[in-house]
């Protein structure tokens, strides 16, 4: 670990910008036919890009700046993250984070010793907690709290981001009580007709706004953070989904310093900050190909765990209810309609079958209108009709999903939707069958910026526990080229990206990994445990193990 914060601090590359050679690897990529490519060698040009790729016994030059021998190893390309979150991503590196706490109680005890290692935070916030992980049937109060912070405010953001859960401390400055009515698509829940300290959706705005706001060192802080947890796994690119004027800036700073590694293809957080960042339009590529504001991020629904995703039917776990719309059907239309009159790429937050459809409609209707490349993106489409999956495929609609998702969730979404209402349930394969553009990401920090985790769950559609045998929904299983397709020249694509990286073809940076095993050949529940020797980004090394 010394050693890879060396080299990202330090801006330690090898070689300096230089036409080379790397040899003697174990080449694999997906071409954009989604076809494998298997290859022993890349030229790279002095620009850092892919010159050509070559074959076992094909000629090698002899004048060249470098000679790198990969001794053999597996090369792939850096994996792209289609959808994820950088600077909450850092954040949960500087704060308390629960994600890893099994119940209740061990939650407990990990706020109270934060608290106590942090005297001087007027607030403890913190992110992660799941009360489906700790099988407590129920969700979290204010009262869980008490006690824990000596009269401080306690603000903690559910793992999926959909919730946040207060203590009385931090209700009493948000002045919520039993009288407050909650936003339009939020939900204050309620315990003997009193707050009982969760706020859902739109009404996490209502503490959020008090909540003490991060200093420009800290957005630079966490953006560093974020990149150590991205090289560590071999993500070299990402769709950052939620991007405002503060995490734009840092990225700014941190770009014209030398510092930003990792690609961002940004999505605004809603189109008033696209307009503030990015004015009339997309940004440029900056950077070398490291940044750029293409497109604007929408939500039109919440999150299965807190039963806000919008359905067609009520939950079966909670029969009253069917979920929150985050905007009405107008609103989404003028939302999209506005940025896709100043040409940015519309991302939008879909999980319950009738948000989807929502989304889908507006589409169809908009599409009329603003014609051409639009690659209209849905992010998450967890659960779809299955009515409703060949209309993704209609006007290009890209399928933004999250192979984590299903492996952490497959036993939540049977409990809130019941066994019968499946069909379109994380639905790979059928979208695949269906023609539809296909990107995967991890949604990270909802889940760990893994793609080797991802790529297991989509070939294998089994937890961690490697549960259930055979898998969940196994129809829906994709092939190895699939998924790594999906990670690479799909999440490119998805971002307006592909002829710029994602399959090291000519033209292409040269980003790429070398790894520890040939993932062709390794057992797909073993696929998590693949460590990543190197990491190269436009033909510089910047990660070394």
């Amino acid at each position: 670990m010394r050693l890879f914060l060396a080299v990202l601090l330090a801006g330690f590359a090898t070689p300096a910008p230089a036409s080379g050679l790397i040899d003697n690897v174990n080449g694999l990529t997906v071409d954009a036919t989604g076809d494998l490519v298997h290859f022993t060698g890349l030229l790279i040009d002095k620009d850092g890009r892919i010159e050509k790729r070559l074959k076992e016994g094909e000629k090698r030059p002899t004048l060249l700046d470098y000679r790198y021998d990969g001794k053999g190893r597996t090369l792939i390309p850096g994996l792209i993250d289609a959808h994820g979150h950088v600077m909450e991503l850092g954040f949960s590196r500087l704060n308390l984070d629960l994600s890893d706490t099994k119940s209740l109680d061990e939650a407990k005890a990990k706020i109270a010793a934060y608290a106590a290692a942090n005297p001087g935070r007027p607030w403890i916030l913190g992110f992660g907690w799941n009360q489906e992980v700790w099988g407590l049937g129920r969700f979290p109060t204010a009262a869980d709290l008490a006690g824990l912070a000596g009269g401080r405010p306690i603000w903690l953001e559910r793992v999926d981001g959909h919730a946040g859960w207060a203590n009385d401390a931090a209700l009493a400055a948000a002045k919520i009580n039993a009288t407050t009515r909650a936003p339009a698509g939020g939900r204050i829940l309620m315990t003997a007709g009193k707050p009982s300290g969760v706020l859902v959706d739109e009404a996490m705005g209502l503490m959020s706004k008090l909540v003490p706001p991060p200093q420009p060192k800290d957005y630079d802080a966490a953006l560093q953070k974020a990149q150590e947890a991205l090289l560590a796994r071999g993500v070299t690119a990402i769709g950052d989904m939620g991007t405002d004027l503060n995490g734009w800036q840092a990225y700014r700073r941190a770009g014209d310093r030398g510092a930003l590694r990792v690609r961002i293809m940004s999505y605004a957080r809603g189109m008033e900050q696209a307009q503030i960042i990015a004015g009339p339009g997309p940004t440029p590529w900056l950077y070398d190909d490291r940044l750029r504001m293409g497109g604007v991020k929408l939500y039109m629904d919440g999150a299965l765990g807190s039963r806000g995703a919008w359905l067609k039917a009520p939950y079966a776990d909670a029969p009253t209810e069917t979920g929150l719309p985050r905007m009405t059907s107008a609103s989404l239309r003028n939302q999209m309609s506005r940025a896709a009159m100043d040409g940015f790429q519309i991302a939008v937050h879909a999980i319950g079958d009738k948000a989807n459809a929502e989304v889908l409609d507006a589409i169809d209707e908009l599409s009329a209108t603003y014609q051409g490349d639009r690659r209209w993106r849905i992010e998450h489409a967890q659960i779809v009709d299955p009515l409703d999956l060949p209309r993704f495929a209609l006007h290009g609609t890209i399928a933004s999903m999250q192979p984590q998702h299903e492996s952490s969730d497959w036993q939540m979404a049977i409990a809130r939707l019941g066994p019968t209402r499946l069909g379109g349930a994380y639905a790979w394969k059928a979208m695949l069958a269906n023609k539809v553009p296909l990107a995967f990401g991890s949604d990270v920090p909802v889940e760990p910026a893994d793609p080797f985790i991802g790529l297991k769950s989509a070939i294998t559609r089994t937890d961690a526990k490697d549960q259930p045998p055979g898998g969940w929904l196994p129809e829906q299983r994709i092939s190895l080229a699939e998924a790594l397709r999906a990670y690479t020249w799909g999440a490119a694509y998805a971002g307006f990206a592909e002829q710029r990286f994602g399959n090291l073809a000519p033209g292409q940076r040269a980003d790429f990994l070398i790894l520890d095993r040939e993932i062709e050949l390794a057992r797909p529940a073993d696929l998590p445990a693949t460590q990543i020797v190197e990491v190269w980004i436009g033909g510089q090394r910047v990660l070394s193990k």
